[in-house]
């Protein structure tokens, strides 16, 4: 594996860190931490760091780091991989989906939908949010992908696939979209039971967070069926793609039993993320084209860089 396919793994890996403190943000109540700031932070460039100042400055400096890596890794692929190799479009796509990250972000802190903030704004904001996070990963997931030697898709001789493979990852998003609008409702509402859900006086983010589970369970239960008629070959990534989705069950299971802890929805994050990484990897897989396998760019990819 060349140096820069290291690099682009090493970017992918610091960004799910980057995304779990955001969770422990969000799931700590800090996010007013900063206050009506952005970029500084309570309007200094290093505020006294302590409660929640310091998750939110924390989480914006590693955010600012993760913006330096993946720009960098931009610009080396720019230079290094020839024209038309799909690694510049994957990297192009994820600068993008990083940049939209950082815009995201600082609307929610001026628009002050953070901490307490029950808004519907806050609502519909946090859920485009993870969407977003999540081509972000798929970019950089594919960039690596292809910088390792992975063939480029070819949809003429994969066709029968396509759409299982993407009616799979609508699905994962539409399911991320929804657990991220029960992990606000979890956080702002952490003291209400679950039959309080359906009261007359109870509030839309805690009338609607049931629908996450449910589709969770339905998706788990139509892709079971649908890898019985789609091959996608007999990669780690997908091996791998059944166990993550009995351990977000399980999680989330685990999640709501012992009362959504910070903790339990920092590893239910995780394994979200991995099961998406593995995903798109597993797609990426069954998708490639088996006419390149030896083609001059592919052996200059491959090579050390």
């Amino acid at each position: 594996m060349s140096a820069l396919a290291k690099y682009a793994w090493f970017v992918l890996v610091f960004n799910v860190g980057v995304i779990l403190l955001g969770a422990l943000v969000r799931a700590t109540g800090s996010g007013a931490g900063c206050g009506r700031s952005w970029p500084t932070c309570q309007g200094e460039v290093i505020p006294g760091l302590e409660g929640a100042t310091a998750i939110e400055f924390t989480h914006r400096a590693v955010s600012g780091v993760a913006l330096v890596l993946v720009f960098a890794l931009a610009v080396l692929i720019w230079r290094r991989v020839p024209k038309g190799e799909v690694a510049r479009v994957g990297v192009t796509v994820a600068l993008l989906s990083i940049i939209g990250e950082a815009a995201i972000g600082a609307l929610i802190v001026l628009s002050e939908w953070v901490a307490d903030d029950t808004s519907v704004a806050r609502a519909i904001a946090v859920p485009l949010h993870l969407v977003n996070t999540l081509f972000l990963l798929a970019a950089l997931t594919l960039t690596a992908f292809w910088l390792s030697g992975g063939r480029r898709p070819d949809p003429e001789s994969n066709r029968r696939i396509w759409h299982w493979i993407l009616a799979g990852a609508l699905a994962i998003i539409f399911i991320a979209a929804s657990g991220a609008v029960t992990a606000l409702a979890d956080t702002l509402f952490a003291d209400d039971s679950f039959g309080a859900d359906f009261d007359g006086d109870a509030h839309f983010l805690t009338r609607i967070r049931i629908i996450h589970p449910v589709l969770a369970v339905l998706a788990a239960s139509i892709g079971w069926w649908a890898s019985t008629r789609t091959e996608l070959g007999r990669s780690k990534a997908t091996l791998s793609l059944p166990f993550l989705v009995g351990a977000m069950l399980l999680t989330g299971s685990l999640n709501i039993l012992l009362g959504v802890p910070v903790w339990m929805q920092i590893v239910h994050l995780l394994l979200a993320d991995t099961l998406w990484i593995a995903y798109v990897l597993a797609s990426a897989e069954a998708l490639q084209s088996p006419a390149e396998l030896s083609s001059p760019r592919s052996a200059h990819l491959q090579a050390d860089t």
